[in-house]
């Protein structure tokens, strides 16, 4: 078979712009996500599907890994199984795969934390190309509010998390080393910086933690 012309193979890419459909899919996340605040904060939780959702814009996400940017978290957050449906009817097949996909549990209350982490993980090898974007661009989002606590309340931040601090520093690592078992990309270079500066942060608390307390500035 000959190769298509070029022209016909740059009919192909997929378009940037965003429509009516990006429109609806976010007042669908702010309705769904209303009231919810990020962990130990005032912060709309909206903020953060916000976040991902710019982050997939700004590394190559078309129109449709926008939307499931925004709407990522709503099975996990909202309804489980049958919210996947319903995003599935609103938004398509397309969009409902990557919320699936980027979704780690489906009941309340959820598995325990580390079993449901591992899980994710493991997911994570067979995921497709858009979820693993989507799904990177959430924990880029995560680590980076993550360090900007950090920096204002120390090592208290632990505490937010079900993981604690070992728990959740293995975890963002696990997950950077499985995204950068694929070709590394810009998205994947950034998590790698990120999830970096925060084990070194994490690295100097403790270190700064076990000197005579006159030592610690």
């Amino acid at each position: 078979m000959s190769a298509k012309p070029a022209k016909a193979r740059a009919g192909k890419k997929r378009s940037g712009k965003l429509g009516p459909r990006f429109l609806r899919a976010f007042s669908f996340a702010a309705e769904k996500h209303a009231g919810q605040m990020r962990k130990a904060s005032t912060i709309p939780y909206i903020a953060h599907v916000m976040g991902v959702a710019s982050l997939v814009l700004e590394f190559g996400g078309d129109e449709d890994l926008a939307i499931a940017a925004l709407l990522h978290d709503v099975v996990e957050d909202c309804g489980g199984a049958p919210m996947l449906e319903e995003v599935r009817r609103s938004f398509g097949p397309r969009v409902a795969n990557i919320v699936d996909g980027c979704t780690d549990s489906y009941t309340y209350p959820k598995p325990p934390w580390r079993e449901r982490k591992e899980t994710y993980i493991h997911h994570l090898k067979r995921a497709d190309a858009d979820t693993r974007l989507v799904s990177a661009a959430d924990k880029l989002n995560n680590v980076r509010s993550i360090l900007s606590d950090y920096r204002q309340v120390g090592e208290s931040i632990w505490a937010r998390f079900n993981g604690g601090r070992e728990g959740t520093l293995w975890y963002y690592r696990a997950l950077l080393q499985e995204f950068l078992r694929r070709k590394p990309n810009r998205l994947m270079r950034e998590l790698e910086l990120a999830v970096g500066e925060l084990e070194d942060t994490a690295s100097r608390a403790s270190l700064r933690s076990s000197l005579p307390r006159r030592f610690r500035k």
